[in-house]
């Protein structure tokens, strides 16, 4: 997993990231690699970092990311 050492998220951003990555992650054909939650998860830290605190626009975001990188 990437850097996020020198992150620091309110209970209510954690919460709103947590329903963010069950979303991105239900929305995936099972079984869902560890991979791809790794991807999604590193996805909606680094947009939420950015300021993004909207659940919706962060799983998009991570779906869209997983979307366009290479297949593992």
């Amino acid at each position: 997993m990437k850097d996020f050492s020198n992150a620091s998220f309110p209970p209510d951003t954690i919460q709103l990231m947590q329903t963010a990555l069950d979303g991105a992650v239900a929305a995936l054909p099972h079984p869902v690699s560890s991979a791809h939650v790794r991807s999604i998860a590193e996805t909606i830290l680094r947009t939420a970092k950015e300021g993004e605190r909207n659940a919706k626009a962060l799983e998009r975001m991570a779906l869209l990311e997983l979307q366009l990188s290479p297949r593992e």
